[in-house]
C-alpha cells in the first residue's frame, strides 16, 4: 500500500538511530520522522459520538504513540465513506483499510457470518462472548479469511436489539403483523420479520432517520445506544424490550493491505485494536442500561415483553429449522454449543 515501509527498512532506520544516541545526538525521533508514516484508514457509517469510533480513536492514539508516529490511523466516521456495503466494496479493494462491518451484512460475502444474530439465540452477554471469543467466532473468522477480509481477534459489541415504534407499542408477536420496519439490509432480518407478519424493507442506517421521519416505515430495531446516538427518540414514541437479536461489529481489515504491513506494525496495530474492542464491550453494556431513563425523559415510552412467546412463535412457523439448513449442520451445532437447541 502506499506508504508502507518494510521491516527491513525500520530496522535499518532503527539501528541508524542507535548509533546516532550512541554517539550523543538525540536521534530517535528525528529518524523516524524521516521515514514515510504509514496512513492507514479507517471508515464506519455510525455517528462520531458512537462508542464504537470514539475507542477506535483511542486505538489510533495509543498506536501512534507506540510507534512514535509512524502509523496514523485516521478515523472517518458518519458514513463519510459510503454505507456499509459501499464500504464492505472499498474494503475489498484496499481503498480503505479497516471497517466495523455486522455480521448480518457481512454475510451478503460471508454467508455465515450472520449466525451471530438467529433471533433469541443468546440469553446473556456471557453466552455471547463465549461464542463469539470461542469455537463460533473461530470459524467466522476462517471462512472471511477466504473471502479476502482479515478479522481482528474481538468482535466489538453493538447490544441486544429493541424495537422502536411511532404508531404502536410491540407486545405480543401479533402486534408485528403489517408493521413497517426498517432492518438491517440482511436475508436473516428480513425473514424473521416476515415470520412475524411485518413488513420489513431494508434501510442503510445513515438513511434510517429520514424515513422514520418521513414515515416510510413506522419503526426500526437496534440497540438503545444506536437509538440515542442516531436521535431516533426525536421521531419514535414507543420502545419494546424485545431483545431480540445480540448483533456486534467485526472489525475488519483489508486482504489487500493488511499483508503488506511489516509484522510489527500488525501486532501493535490488532493489539490496541483489540484492547479498545475490549472497553468498547464494557462500555455498550453500561449505556444500554443507562439509556432508558434518559430517553424516558426524552418522550419515549417502555414495555417489556415475553421473549419465550416470540421464540416459541419462531419455532412453530419453522423458522430455525429453515436456517439451520441455510447454515449447515456444523455450523449450526457451534451455535447450538452456546446457545442450546433452537431447532
Amino acid at each position: 500500500m502506499s506508504g508502507t515501509i518494510t521491516r527491513r527498512d525500520f530496522l535499518t532506520t532503527a539501528g541508524l538511530a542507535v548509533a546516532a544516541t550512541a554517539a550523543g545526538i538525540a536521534a530517535p525521533s528525528r529518524a523516524f520522522a524521516q521515514a514515510a508514516p504509514i496512513v492507514l484508514k479507517y471508515a464506519s457509517s455510525l455517528p462520531d459520538s458512537h462508542p464504537l469510533n470514539a475507542h477506535m480513536r483511542e486505538a489510533s492514539a495509543a498506536i501512534k504513540k507506540e510507534t512514535n508516529g509512524r502509523v496514523d490511523l485516521q478515523v472517518f466516521a458518519n458514513a463519510q465513506m459510503g454505507g456499509d456495503t459501499d464500504m464492505l466494496s472499498q474494503v475489498r479493494a484496499g481503498g480503505v483499510d479497516f471497517i466495523p462491518l455486522p455480521g448480518a451484512i457481512l454475510s451478503t460475502l460471508v454467508p455465515v457470518a450472520s449466525i451471530e444474530s438467529v433471533p433469541f439465540a443468546f440469553k446473556s452477554y456471557d453466552d455471547v462472548w463465549a461464542a463469539m471469543d470461542g469455537d463460533l467466532g473461530r470459524h467466522v473468522r476462517e471462512q472471511a479469511a477466504k473471502a479476502g477480509l482479515i478479522a481482528m481477534d474481538k468482535v466489538w459489541n453493538n447490544g441486544f436489539r429493541q424495537i422502536t415504534s411511532s404508531t404502536r407499542p410491540i407486545k405480543t408477536p401479533a402486534d408485528l403483523k403489517g408493521f413497517k420496519i426498517r432492518v438491517l439490509v440482511s436475508p436473516l432480518w428480513t425473514s424473521m420479520f416476515k415470520t412475524f407478519g411485518a413488513a420489513p424493507t431494508g434501510i442503510s442506517i445513515n438513511e434510517t432517520y429520514s424515513a422514520l421521519q418521513t414515515k416510510v416505515v413506522e419503526g426500526q430495531e437496534n440497540p438503545l445506544v444506536v437509538v440515542q446516538s442516531a436521535r431516533f427518540y426525536e421521531v419514535q414514541k414507543y420502545c419494546s424490550l424485545t431483545g431480540h437479536i445480540w448483533n456486534g461489529f467485526w472489525l475488519l481489515a483489508s486482504g489487500k493491505t493488511w499483508p503488506k504491513l511489516p509484522k510489527d506494525v500488525q501486532e501493535i496495530v490488532a493489539r490496541n485494536v483489540n484492547a479498545a474492542a475490549m472497553k468498547q464491550r464494557e462500555e455498550v453494556v453500561r449505556l444500554n442500561q443507562s439509556l432508558e431513563p434518559m430517553l424516558t425523559a426524552k418522550g419515549v415510552t417502555f414495555n417489556k415483553v415475553d421473549q419465550q412467546a416470540f421464540r416459541a412463535d419462531l419455532q412453530q412457523k419453522g423458522f430455525y429449522a429453515e436456517w439451520k439448513k441455510k447454515y449447515g449442520d456444523a455450523a449450526w451445532g457451534l451455535l447450538e454449543k452456546y446457545s442450546g437447541q433452537l431447532s
